[in-house]
C-alpha cells in the first residue's frame, strides 16, 4: 500500500493559501479519481482507494503543519505502510513558483511540517514533492506570505504545476520513484 500525503493547515482561513499547496494536491487528485475524502481517523481527512490496481492513502493531516507528522505516523501505522511508501506533497519557499522539486531523501529545510514528519518517522529517507511557492518580492513577513493566496498571475503558473504534481503521484503507482524524479525534475 503507497500513501500519499499534502501537507497544509485545516479551516477556510488557509484554503487555497501558499502553505496549504499540498492540500490542493490532494483534492485534485481525489477529484480527478472520484473519491470522496472522510474524517475521523488520524486527525486528517483521507481515502484509502485503489489506483490502476495498488491500494493508495491519501492524507491531509488536520494537525497544523507543524505537527502533520502524528497524523501520518498514525496512517502509517494502522495500515503499516514503510517509509518507502510515502510520498509527501509539500510547498517550498527556495523554489521559484509552480516549479516541483521530487527527493527521495534530506532534511526538512526549515519547513515544520516536514521537520514533525522526520521526528515521528524517525528517518529522513521517504519520497518528497517539494512544490516551489517562492519567496517574497518585498519585505513581508514570511508567516504572513506563506499563510497568504496566490495572486491571479501566479495561478496561471500554479494550476498547471499542479496538474504536473498529479501526474508524478500517478507515475509513481506504476514506477520506482527514482524512474519518476528522472522524468519530472
Amino acid at each position: 500500500m503507497k500513501c500519499i500525503v499534502g501537507l497544509g493547515n485545516p479551516g477556510l482561513k488557509y484554503k487555497h493559501t501558499r502553505h496549504n499547496i499540498g492540500f490542493d494536491v490532494i483534492d485534485y487528485l481525489a477529484k480527478q479519481n472520484g473519491w470522496k475524502l472522510k474524517k475521523g481517523k488520524f486527525e486528517a481527512h483521507y481515502a484509502v482507494e485503489n489506483w490502476q490496481g495498488e491500494k493508495v492513502l491519501i492524507l491531509k493531516p488536520q494537525t497544523f503543519m507543524n505537527l502533520s507528522g502524528q497524523s501520518v505516523r498514525q496512517a502509517m501505522d494502522f495500515y503499516d505502510i514503510e517509509p518507502e511508501n510515502l510520498l509527501v506533497v509539500y510547498d517550498d519557499l527556495d523554489l521559484p513558483t509552480g516549479k516541483i522539486r521530487l527527493r527521495h531523501t534530506g532534511g526538512h529545510g526549515g519547513h515544520n511540517g516536514i521537520r514533525n514528519i522526520i521526528e515521528h518517522l524517525g528517518v529522513k529517507e521517504f519520497n518528497r514533492v517539494r512544490f516551489g511557492i517562492g519567496r517574497p518580492e518585498t519585505n513581508i513577513d514570511i508567516v504572513h506570505y506563506v499563510l497568504s493566496k496566490f495572486s491571479k498571475k501566479e495561478k496561471e503558473i500554479i494550476n498547471p504545476s499542479i496538474m504536473k504534481t498529479y501526474d508524478a503521484c500517478e507515475a509513481w503507482m506504476e514506477t520506482p520513484f527514482a524512474e519518476v524524479m528522472n522524468k519530472f525534475n
